[in-house]
């Protein structure tokens, strides 16, 4: 009889020490933990130059080609820079963030500037590409507000070597949807944007339609052909850098209308 309640009690024993383990899977799977978002990182330092451009005032440094607008009420502020075209990427980069400080030069400071990309410097092919051409193919040059210059070295230098970094792009609030177009077509600037501060393609959904696809129309701008007068709009994006995809559900209610700016609960990291 003792033998038998031994062998009785190690099988549940055993039982148990299966069971818990298996059923600890099946909870797994049948309830998802949710995934941490994706976190953008700083990149390694490297060698590139720098030049400026405007007066103290960054006036004007205002709108570019990202189309920004006023970079004042658009949150930028004067911590801007125009890319090379080697660096623009057609409009990809618009809203990526650098780290910048002089190195190799007299006219260095100690300073280092956190700047985000709002502008295309584009080739001077008149010049030379080490003699005034700076910004032309294949050169990594930034052209920033002077500013921002001023952060790092002194303006009378004209142009400085720098060491670089992508770094994350901090930003207050959620995504920002300005407005563009008419009752047919649906022009996007997309603004705010935090992590990698990139975006890679975007998408629309009205409440009368299913999820429409976006093209990217120049700088950080999307349109898309369709009519979504009268509807509350969702929009869906994925980072060019990360390839993550968020999601901002009725960013603009029904009667939104072309020239107004709307923001989202949500943003990159």
């Amino acid at each position: 009889m003792a033998s038998f309640q031994r062998s009785t009690m190690f099988c549940l024993f055993f039982m148990i020490t299966i069971f818990i383990p298996f059923g600890s899977v099946l909870a797994g799977a049948a309830y998802a933990v949710p995934r941490a978002p994706t976190v953008y990182r700083p990149s390694p330092w490297t060698l590139a130059h720098a030049t400026f451009y405007g007066d103290e005032s960054a006036s004007s440094t205002m709108g570019g080609a990202c189309g920004y607008g006023n970079l004042m009420t658009n949150g930028y502020g004067t911590n801007t820079a125009a890319l090379s075209s080697t660096m623009f990427n057609n409009g990809y980069a618009c809203g990526q963030c650098y780290q910048m400080r002089c190195v190799q030069s007299p006219w260095c400071s100690k300073g280092i500037a956190t700047v985000t990309a709002t502008n295309l410097c584009p080739p001077n092919w008149s010049q030379d590409s080490n003699n005034g051409g700076w910004c032309n193919p294949p050169r990594t040059h930034f052209d920033m507000a002077k500013p921002a210059f001023m952060q790092i070295a002194q303006w009378k230098a004209g142009i400085v070597p720098v060491m670089y970094r992508r770094v994350p792009c901090v930003r207050k609030g959620g995504l920002r949807f300005s407005f563009q177009g008419n009752g047919y077509w649906l022009l996007v600037y997309v603004m705010n944007v935090g992590g990698a501060g990139d975006i890679k393609s975007m998408w629309v959904k009205g409440t009368k339609t299913a999820w429409i696809s976006m093209s990217h129309n120049w700088g950080a701008s999307y349109q898309a052909f369709a009519t979504l007068r009268g509807q509350a709009l969702s929009f869906r994006l994925t980072s060019y850098t990360t390839k993550q995809t968020i999601t901002a559900y009725n960013v603009a209610p029904a009667n939104w209308n072309v020239g107004l700016t709307y923001q989202a609960n949500v943003n990159f990291h």
